[in-house]
Protein backbone atom coordinates (compact mmCIF):
# COMPACT_ATOMS: atom_id res chain seq x y z
CA UNK A 1 0.00 0.00 0.00
CA UNK A 2 1.37 3.22 -0.90
CA UNK A 3 1.74 6.49 1.53
CA UNK A 4 -0.84 8.40 -0.66
CA UNK A 5 -2.56 7.19 -3.79
CA UNK A 6 -0.23 7.48 -6.99
CA UNK A 7 -0.50 8.26 -10.82
CA UNK A 8 0.58 4.69 -11.29
CA UNK A 9 -0.42 2.14 -8.79
CA UNK A 10 -0.09 -0.92 -10.76
CA UNK A 11 3.29 0.07 -12.21
CA UNK A 12 5.75 -2.54 -11.26
CA UNK A 13 8.50 -0.76 -12.29
CA UNK A 14 11.24 2.40 -11.81
CA UNK A 15 12.33 4.93 -13.96
CA UNK A 16 16.30 4.75 -12.50
CA UNK A 17 17.75 7.97 -13.39
CA UNK A 18 21.58 9.18 -13.48
CA UNK A 19 22.91 12.57 -13.18
CA UNK A 20 24.72 14.94 -15.46
CA UNK A 21 27.57 17.06 -13.87
CA UNK A 22 27.03 20.18 -15.86
CA UNK A 23 27.51 22.65 -13.08
CA UNK A 24 31.07 21.95 -11.77
CA UNK A 25 30.04 18.85 -9.75
CA UNK A 26 32.19 16.29 -10.46
CA UNK A 27 34.88 15.30 -7.71
CA UNK A 28 36.88 11.95 -6.73
CA UNK A 29 37.48 14.03 -3.30
CA UNK A 30 34.39 16.35 -2.38
CA UNK A 31 35.65 20.07 -2.64
CA UNK A 32 38.64 19.60 -4.66
CA UNK A 33 38.66 20.40 -8.02
CA UNK A 34 39.79 18.27 -10.58
CA UNK A 35 40.65 19.65 -14.00
CA UNK A 36 40.08 15.99 -15.65
CA UNK A 37 36.65 16.10 -14.02
CA UNK A 38 35.85 19.65 -15.25
CA UNK A 39 31.99 20.28 -16.51
CA UNK A 40 33.16 20.28 -20.11
CA UNK A 41 31.41 18.88 -23.01
CA UNK A 42 33.64 15.96 -23.73
CA UNK A 43 33.16 15.01 -19.60
CA UNK A 44 29.20 15.51 -19.65
CA UNK A 45 28.42 14.04 -22.40
CA UNK A 46 30.52 10.82 -21.17
CA UNK A 47 28.45 10.37 -18.65
CA UNK A 48 25.53 10.78 -20.29
CA UNK A 49 26.76 7.94 -22.90
CA UNK A 50 28.07 6.07 -20.08
CA UNK A 51 24.30 6.21 -18.29
CA UNK A 52 22.61 5.39 -21.69
CA UNK A 53 24.86 2.43 -22.06
CA UNK A 54 24.54 1.05 -18.18
CA UNK A 55 20.82 0.99 -19.10
CA UNK A 56 19.83 3.89 -16.97
CA UNK A 57 16.16 5.41 -18.59
CA UNK A 58 16.93 8.89 -17.94
CA UNK A 59 19.33 11.39 -16.68
CA UNK A 60 19.13 14.94 -15.06
CA UNK A 61 20.78 17.74 -16.84
CA UNK A 62 20.98 20.44 -13.96
CA UNK A 63 20.66 24.31 -14.21
CA UNK A 64 22.71 26.75 -12.45
CA UNK A 65 24.91 29.84 -13.11
CA UNK A 66 28.47 27.91 -12.44
CA UNK A 67 31.22 26.98 -15.23
CA UNK A 68 29.81 24.52 -17.19
CA UNK A 69 27.33 23.41 -19.41
CA UNK A 70 23.88 25.50 -20.18
CA UNK A 71 21.15 22.93 -19.82
CA UNK A 72 19.38 23.11 -23.14
CA UNK A 73 22.56 23.57 -24.93
CA UNK A 74 23.37 20.34 -23.60
CA UNK A 75 20.37 18.89 -24.28
CA UNK A 76 20.14 19.52 -27.98
CA UNK A 77 23.85 18.68 -28.12
CA UNK A 78 22.34 15.10 -26.61
CA UNK A 79 19.98 14.34 -28.94
CA UNK A 80 22.30 13.03 -32.06
CA UNK A 81 24.80 11.10 -29.28
CA UNK A 82 21.10 8.89 -27.96
CA UNK A 83 18.76 6.94 -29.18
CA UNK A 84 17.53 5.63 -25.58
CA UNK A 85 17.74 7.32 -22.73
CA UNK A 86 15.43 9.87 -21.82
CA UNK A 87 17.14 13.86 -20.55
CA UNK A 88 15.18 15.50 -17.64
CA UNK A 89 16.09 19.17 -18.29
CA UNK A 90 15.80 21.56 -15.56
CA UNK A 91 14.24 24.26 -16.91
CA UNK A 92 14.78 27.46 -14.42
CA UNK A 93 11.47 29.35 -15.27
CA UNK A 94 11.36 32.83 -16.22
CA UNK A 95 14.89 32.64 -17.61
CA UNK A 96 13.23 32.88 -20.87
CA UNK A 97 10.19 34.48 -22.22
CA UNK A 98 7.46 31.79 -21.80
CA UNK A 99 6.36 31.75 -25.80
CA UNK A 100 9.68 31.15 -26.98
CA UNK A 101 10.74 29.07 -24.15
CA UNK A 102 7.71 26.64 -24.84
CA UNK A 103 9.09 26.66 -28.77
CA UNK A 104 12.76 25.32 -27.66
CA UNK A 105 11.31 22.36 -25.59
CA UNK A 106 9.06 21.62 -28.85
CA UNK A 107 12.06 21.86 -30.71
CA UNK A 108 13.74 19.53 -28.45
CA UNK A 109 11.43 17.19 -28.12
CA UNK A 110 11.15 16.77 -31.76
CA UNK A 111 15.15 16.19 -31.72
CA UNK A 112 15.00 13.73 -29.27
CA UNK A 113 11.82 11.67 -30.73
CA UNK A 114 9.95 12.29 -27.36
CA UNK A 115 12.52 11.11 -24.91
CA UNK A 116 12.50 14.38 -23.22
CA UNK A 117 11.25 15.38 -19.84
CA UNK A 118 11.21 18.66 -17.68
CA UNK A 119 12.45 19.51 -14.62
CA UNK A 120 10.61 22.72 -13.70
CA UNK A 121 12.61 25.23 -11.24
CA UNK A 122 11.52 28.41 -9.49
CA UNK A 123 14.97 30.01 -7.43
CA UNK A 124 16.33 32.74 -8.40
CA UNK A 125 18.18 34.22 -11.13
CA UNK A 126 21.78 34.36 -11.44
CA UNK A 127 22.36 38.32 -9.17
CA UNK A 128 18.55 38.29 -8.43
CA UNK A 129 16.94 38.28 -5.13
CA UNK A 130 13.12 38.04 -5.76
CA UNK A 131 10.28 37.22 -2.79
CA UNK A 132 9.12 33.49 -3.10
CA UNK A 133 5.72 34.34 -3.58
CA UNK A 134 6.29 36.40 -7.00
CA UNK A 135 8.73 33.48 -7.80
CA UNK A 136 6.31 30.89 -7.77
CA UNK A 137 3.50 33.02 -9.59
CA UNK A 138 5.98 33.36 -12.26
CA UNK A 139 6.88 29.55 -12.55
CA UNK A 140 3.09 28.92 -12.22
CA UNK A 141 2.25 31.45 -15.39
CA UNK A 142 4.94 29.62 -17.34
CA UNK A 143 3.70 26.67 -16.56
CA UNK A 144 0.10 27.30 -17.54
CA UNK A 145 1.50 28.73 -20.68
CA UNK A 146 3.81 26.01 -21.80
CA UNK A 147 0.75 23.42 -21.03
CA UNK A 148 -1.64 25.76 -23.30
CA UNK A 149 0.90 26.18 -26.24
CA UNK A 150 1.28 21.95 -25.90
CA UNK A 151 -2.36 21.50 -26.19
CA UNK A 152 -4.04 24.28 -27.59
CA UNK A 153 -4.27 26.31 -30.97
CA UNK A 154 -4.13 29.69 -29.21
CA UNK A 155 -2.62 30.77 -26.29
CA UNK A 156 -4.65 33.35 -24.72
CA UNK A 157 -3.20 34.48 -21.16
CA UNK A 158 -3.99 37.24 -18.73
CA UNK A 159 -1.58 36.55 -15.85
CA UNK A 160 0.47 39.09 -13.07
CA UNK A 161 3.06 38.59 -14.95
CA UNK A 162 2.87 37.56 -18.59
CA UNK A 163 -0.20 38.28 -21.13
CA UNK A 164 -0.84 36.93 -24.60
CA UNK A 165 -3.43 36.84 -26.80
CA UNK A 166 -3.97 35.29 -30.03
CA UNK A 167 -0.66 33.70 -30.40
CA UNK A 168 -0.67 30.25 -32.90
CA UNK A 169 0.59 27.47 -31.06
CA UNK A 170 2.06 25.80 -34.30
CA UNK A 171 5.57 26.28 -33.47
CA UNK A 172 5.57 25.30 -30.32
CA UNK A 173 3.46 21.99 -30.60
CA UNK A 174 5.58 19.14 -29.00
CA UNK A 175 6.72 15.76 -30.61
CA UNK A 176 5.05 13.81 -27.56
CA UNK A 177 0.97 13.94 -26.74
CA UNK A 178 0.30 16.78 -24.09
CA UNK A 179 4.25 17.34 -23.95
CA UNK A 180 6.58 16.37 -21.79
CA UNK A 181 6.17 15.36 -18.59
CA UNK A 182 6.66 17.93 -15.82
CA UNK A 183 9.30 17.05 -12.91
CA UNK A 184 8.98 19.64 -9.78
CA UNK A 185 10.50 19.88 -6.01
CA UNK A 186 9.88 22.30 -3.58
CA UNK A 187 8.71 22.41 0.01
CA UNK A 188 7.37 25.43 0.71
CA UNK A 189 3.27 25.84 0.67
CA UNK A 190 3.64 27.89 -2.58
CA UNK A 191 6.17 25.20 -4.01
CA UNK A 192 3.25 22.51 -3.11
CA UNK A 193 0.43 24.29 -4.77
CA UNK A 194 2.04 24.69 -8.20
CA UNK A 195 3.48 21.62 -7.93
CA UNK A 196 -0.27 19.57 -6.96
CA UNK A 197 -2.02 21.63 -9.35
CA UNK A 198 0.15 21.09 -12.72
CA UNK A 199 3.28 18.78 -12.27
CA UNK A 200 3.19 14.66 -12.83
CA UNK A 201 5.95 14.19 -10.82
CA UNK A 202 7.07 15.37 -7.54
CA UNK A 203 10.77 15.26 -6.70
CA UNK A 204 12.33 14.76 -2.94
CA UNK A 205 15.66 14.99 -1.27
CA UNK A 206 17.12 12.40 1.00
CA UNK A 207 15.54 12.54 4.54
CA UNK A 208 14.12 10.02 6.86
CA UNK A 209 11.50 7.66 5.97
CA UNK A 210 9.12 9.39 8.21
CA UNK A 211 9.83 12.93 6.59
CA UNK A 212 9.49 11.53 2.75
CA UNK A 213 6.27 10.20 3.83
CA UNK A 214 5.21 13.88 5.14
CA UNK A 215 6.54 15.26 2.12
CA UNK A 216 4.41 12.95 0.09
CA UNK A 217 1.09 13.62 2.13
CA UNK A 218 1.61 17.09 2.03
CA UNK A 219 2.01 17.79 -2.21
CA UNK A 220 -1.10 14.83 -1.96
CA UNK A 221 -3.60 17.12 -0.15
CA UNK A 222 -3.08 19.88 -2.49
CA UNK A 223 -3.23 17.31 -5.74
CA UNK A 224 -6.53 15.93 -4.24
CA UNK A 225 -8.17 19.50 -3.88
CA UNK A 226 -7.83 19.76 -8.10
CA UNK A 227 -9.05 16.30 -8.78
CA UNK A 228 -5.49 14.78 -9.34
CA UNK A 229 -2.76 12.53 -8.48
CA UNK A 230 0.96 12.65 -8.85
CA UNK A 231 3.88 10.23 -8.87
CA UNK A 232 6.88 10.43 -6.29
CA UNK A 233 10.48 10.81 -7.44
CA UNK A 234 13.88 10.73 -5.04
CA UNK A 235 17.52 12.25 -5.91
CA UNK A 236 19.71 10.84 -3.74
CA UNK A 237 23.42 9.93 -4.39
CA UNK A 238 24.15 6.46 -4.21
CA UNK A 239 27.73 4.71 -2.76
CA UNK A 240 27.32 0.99 -3.55
CA UNK A 241 30.36 -1.85 -3.16
CA UNK A 242 30.28 -5.67 -2.78
CA UNK A 243 30.09 -5.26 1.10
CA UNK A 244 29.02 -2.75 3.50
CA UNK A 245 32.65 -2.13 4.83
CA UNK A 246 33.62 -1.12 1.56
CA UNK A 247 31.36 1.38 0.61
CA UNK A 248 31.44 2.99 4.29
CA UNK A 249 35.53 3.18 3.69
CA UNK A 250 34.86 4.95 0.22
CA UNK A 251 32.37 7.41 1.48
CA UNK A 252 35.11 8.23 4.27
CA UNK A 253 37.95 8.13 1.27
CA UNK A 254 35.38 10.75 -0.54
CA UNK A 255 35.68 13.25 2.12
CA UNK A 256 39.23 12.68 3.55
CA UNK A 257 40.68 15.71 1.72
CA UNK A 258 37.57 18.24 2.17
CA UNK A 259 37.90 21.74 3.93
CA UNK A 260 34.67 22.75 5.87
CA UNK A 261 35.51 25.86 4.53
CA UNK A 262 35.87 24.88 1.17
CA UNK A 263 32.74 23.24 1.41
CA UNK A 264 31.19 26.14 2.79
CA UNK A 265 31.72 28.44 0.11
CA UNK A 266 30.28 25.83 -2.55
CA UNK A 267 26.96 25.27 -0.90
CA UNK A 268 26.97 28.75 -0.82
CA UNK A 269 27.23 29.64 -4.47
CA UNK A 270 24.50 27.88 -5.82
CA UNK A 271 21.45 29.68 -6.74
CA UNK A 272 18.88 27.86 -4.18
CA UNK A 273 21.16 27.83 -1.51
CA UNK A 274 19.05 30.30 0.89
CA UNK A 275 15.68 27.69 0.31
CA UNK A 276 13.56 25.52 2.45
CA UNK A 277 14.66 22.28 0.77
CA UNK A 278 18.46 23.28 1.68
CA UNK A 279 17.69 23.96 4.88
CA UNK A 280 16.22 20.66 5.81
CA UNK A 281 19.58 18.69 4.18
CA UNK A 282 21.40 21.31 6.73
CA UNK A 283 19.53 19.84 9.68
CA UNK A 284 20.06 16.23 8.15
CA UNK A 285 23.26 16.98 8.96
CA UNK A 286 22.93 18.15 12.30
CA UNK A 287 20.71 15.27 13.80
CA UNK A 288 23.14 12.70 11.89
CA UNK A 289 25.35 10.04 14.32
CA UNK A 290 28.76 11.13 14.80
CA UNK A 291 30.08 8.61 11.53
CA UNK A 292 26.90 11.04 9.40
CA UNK A 293 24.10 8.50 9.12
CA UNK A 294 20.65 9.76 10.12
CA UNK A 295 19.15 6.57 9.33
CA UNK A 296 20.45 2.94 7.98
CA UNK A 297 22.61 3.63 5.18
CA UNK A 298 21.44 7.05 4.83
CA UNK A 299 24.49 9.28 5.11
CA UNK A 300 24.77 12.56 5.22
CA UNK A 301 28.52 13.20 4.62
CA UNK A 302 28.12 14.33 0.69
CA UNK A 303 26.50 17.76 1.92
CA UNK A 304 29.22 18.77 3.25
CA UNK A 305 30.40 19.83 -0.08
CA UNK A 306 27.47 20.38 -2.17
CA UNK A 307 24.00 22.30 -1.86
CA UNK A 308 21.06 20.74 -3.01
CA UNK A 309 20.84 16.55 -2.20
CA UNK A 310 23.09 16.04 0.29
CA UNK A 311 22.85 12.49 1.08
CA UNK A 312 23.48 8.57 -0.21
CA UNK A 313 23.00 5.76 0.31
CA UNK A 314 26.07 3.77 1.44
CA UNK A 315 25.67 -0.05 1.48
CA UNK A 316 26.21 -3.06 -0.30
CA UNK A 317 23.83 -4.36 -2.96
CA UNK A 318 21.58 -6.24 -1.17
CA UNK A 319 21.46 -3.26 1.54
CA UNK A 320 20.90 -0.84 -1.51
CA UNK A 321 18.46 -2.81 -2.91
CA UNK A 322 16.49 -3.43 0.04
CA UNK A 323 16.20 0.44 0.58
CA UNK A 324 15.01 0.99 -2.93
CA UNK A 325 12.54 -1.65 -2.65
CA UNK A 326 11.00 0.27 0.23
CA UNK A 327 11.06 3.79 -1.23
CA UNK A 328 9.22 1.97 -3.87
CA UNK A 329 6.84 0.52 -1.36
CA UNK A 330 5.76 4.00 -0.03
CA UNK A 331 4.91 5.05 -3.92
CA UNK A 332 8.30 6.52 -5.51
CA UNK A 333 8.44 5.73 -8.91
CA UNK A 334 11.14 8.13 -10.07
CA UNK A 335 14.90 7.76 -9.10
CA UNK A 336 17.66 9.91 -9.91
CA UNK A 337 20.83 8.81 -8.58
CA UNK A 338 24.66 9.91 -8.88
CA UNK A 339 28.09 8.97 -7.34
CA UNK A 340 31.98 10.61 -7.05
CA UNK A 341 32.85 10.47 -9.82
CA UNK A 342 29.98 9.89 -11.56
CA UNK A 343 31.66 7.85 -14.52
CA UNK A 344 32.67 5.29 -11.82
CA UNK A 345 29.56 5.07 -9.42
CA UNK A 346 27.49 4.77 -12.25
CA UNK A 347 29.78 1.56 -13.53
CA UNK A 348 29.32 0.56 -9.97
CA UNK A 349 25.25 0.84 -10.28
CA UNK A 350 25.18 -0.93 -13.04
CA UNK A 351 27.19 -3.65 -12.44
CA UNK A 352 25.60 -4.20 -8.88
CA UNK A 353 22.35 -2.74 -8.69
CA UNK A 354 20.89 -2.03 -11.90
CA UNK A 355 20.53 -5.83 -13.46
CA UNK A 356 18.17 -6.65 -10.42
CA UNK A 357 15.98 -3.40 -11.21
CA UNK A 358 12.64 -3.89 -13.25
CA UNK A 359 12.78 -0.03 -15.18
CA UNK A 360 10.66 1.74 -17.66
CA UNK A 361 9.97 5.24 -19.10
CA UNK A 362 7.44 7.02 -17.51
CA UNK A 363 6.75 9.25 -20.61
CA UNK A 364 6.18 6.10 -22.04
CA UNK A 365 4.54 4.45 -19.21
CA UNK A 366 2.13 7.50 -19.19
CA UNK A 367 1.65 6.91 -23.09
CA UNK A 368 3.39 10.62 -24.00
CA UNK A 369 5.21 8.89 -26.64
CA UNK A 370 3.44 8.13 -30.18
CA UNK A 371 4.53 5.11 -31.69
CA UNK A 372 5.18 7.00 -35.31
CA UNK A 373 6.14 10.62 -35.44
CA UNK A 374 3.01 13.09 -35.02
CA UNK A 375 1.21 14.98 -37.12
CA UNK A 376 2.44 18.55 -35.95
CA UNK A 377 4.34 21.30 -38.01
CA UNK A 378 7.76 19.83 -37.09
CA UNK A 379 6.64 16.24 -37.65
CA UNK A 380 4.57 14.73 -40.33
CA UNK A 381 1.81 17.77 -39.77
CA UNK A 382 0.58 20.32 -43.12
CA UNK A 383 3.27 22.85 -43.50
CA UNK A 384 1.70 26.26 -43.14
Amino acid sequence: MTVVPVTSPDLDAAEVSWFAALCSDDYQFLGVPDGDLRSSWAHCSSIVKKAESLGFRNILCPSSYQVGQDTLSFVAGCAPITDKINLLAAVRCGEMQPIMLARTIATLDHMLEGRLTVNIISSDFPGEQADSKYRYQRSREVVEILKQAWTQDEINYEGEVYTFKGLTTDPARPYQTGGPLLYFGGYSPDALELCGQHCDVYLMWPEKIEELEGRMKAVHAVADRYGRTLDYGLRVHMIVRDTEAEAREYADYIVSKLDDAQGTSIRERALDAKSLGVSHQSKNREIADESGFIEPHLWTGVGRARSGCGAALVGSADQVMSKIEAYQKMGIRAFIFSGYPHLDEADHFGRLVLPNLKTCSLPHAYGRVPAHTPATPLGNGVRR
